[in-house]
């Protein structure tokens, strides 16, 4: 069963014109996927990761893929790196730029501040992560709701959301709230469903974090 996915894993890898992947090599056990070698970007690293999870069978990924950047490619200094992150948020009307302070250290990105959603946390690591030069992420951003909410509303929000999508079988997935933080427990029945319960929880008002424990079966 191991050596099936595996192989499945390296196919799609292939298959995904986003991947080098002659560099990665694929380890797997009792459904867990271990990528280990060297890509030529972090964007890549997480396409990488995508595409692991992907494959039927699969139940979690560690991703300990190191990037390095193809010696042709003229690597950003810092300074200029925090520039580019910087003009992209923004560019991006939904995300109070102001709020945000980004500072870089060897190409690795730290993220501090403030946003009123979790999904703007979310964002603004997406937007960072897709700037040559950059080897990580550290999104410490701090989510403030504008207002309120409480947690049994929160909770049944995301219960709403997950019972209009067709991907996901909501009896099988438990929701608690505490303080804003979202924790997911239960089956799901692939990595779709993971997703987008995930997604569910994400966009919710109120939420502050969310803490995805699904188990794939």
């Amino acid at each position: 069963m191991s050596e099936d996915i595996k192989k499945r894993v390296v196919d799609e890898l292939y298959f995904d014109n986003r991947v080098d992947a002659s560099e990665i090599e694929v380890a797997v056990k009792d459904g867990n996927v271990t990528l280990e070698g060297e890509v030529d970007s972090f964007y890549t690293r997480s396409a990488a990761a995508e595409d692991a999870w992907a494959v039927i069978g699969v139940t979690d990924v560690h991703n300990e893929l190191d990037v390095s950047y193809p010696v042709e490619i003229e690597i950003m200094s810092d300074e200029d790196i925090a520039s580019s992150i910087d003009s992209k948020l923004l560019w991006n009307t939904a995300i109070d730029s102001t709020k945000i302070d980004v500072s870089v250290d060897g190409g690795v990105i730290e993220l501090e501040g403030t946003v009123d959603a979790y999904w703007k946390k979310l964002r603004a690591g997406t937007l960072a992560m897709d700037v040559s030069g950059v080897m990580d992420v550290h999104n410490e951003l701090a989510v403030v709701p504008t207002y309120d909410y409480v947690d049994e509303a929160i909770a049944k929000d995301i219960m709403d959301s997950l019972e209009r999508r067709f991907t996901v079988d909501e009896e099988k997935v438990n929701v608690e709230v505490e303080n804003g933080i979202v924790t997911l427990t239960g089956t799901v029945e692939d990595y779709t469903a993971y997703t987008s319960a995930e997604n569910a929880a994400e966009l919710t008002a109120g939420v502050i974090d969310v803490e995805n424990k699904l188990y794939v079966k």
